[in-house]
């Protein structure tokens, strides 16, 4: 990366999907650069919705592997997909999969462990998200979250979050 990029992606962010950081970087980067990037810098993708396209920018995933956690959705948690996963491969591989990853939580049900899966998230806002159960409307989301994070940061966690 040289200077150019890094300016490019601090004026873009944030991203909030995989497939937008890497249509920009695909224009300067190669293969082996993109893929020793994305070993260090990647926005988690939803398991239940990426498309076989995005699943594949996951360094060391290939189309099999893709398949088989295109095949197993839809995924209820993390731990599920350690689960189901680690039917084909190894537990440091199921694990190492996972920091690429996530699955939106149930902000009215979620345990303390599911809030903390979220990146970013301590127990500060842990707190905060269990203090306004029920959560009835990203509206509301938006305005109690708010109150403690700025709007980029609101955006960001929305897309680890459900509210059914």
């Amino acid at each position: 990366m040289n200077a150019t990029v890094v300016k490019s992606i601090l004026e873009q962010r944030p991203f909030l999907k995989m497939a937008d950081l890497h249509a920009l970087l695909s224009k300067t980067l190669n293969k082996e650069q993109l893929a020793e990037l994305y070993g260090k810098m990647f926005v988690q993708i939803n398991l239940n919705t990426a498309s076989d396209e995005e699943l594949l920018l996951i360094p060391g995933v290939g189309s099999r592997m893709t398949r088989e956690i295109r095949d197993k959705r839809p995924y209820k948690t993390l731990a599920q997909f350690r689960s189901e996963i680690g039917k084909s491969a190894d537990p440091k591989e199921a694990a190492r999969l996972e920091q690429y990853v996530f699955v939106p939580i149930n902000l009215n049900s979620a345990s303390d462990d599911d809030i903390l899966s979220v990146p970013g998230v301590g127990k500060r806002m842990v707190r905060e998200f269990k203090e306004y159960r029920p959560w009835t409307t990203f509206e509301q989301f938006r305005k109690e979250i708010g109150k403690y994070v700025d709007k980029k940061e609101v955006a960001r966690l929305e897309k680890y979050v459900t509210l059914n």
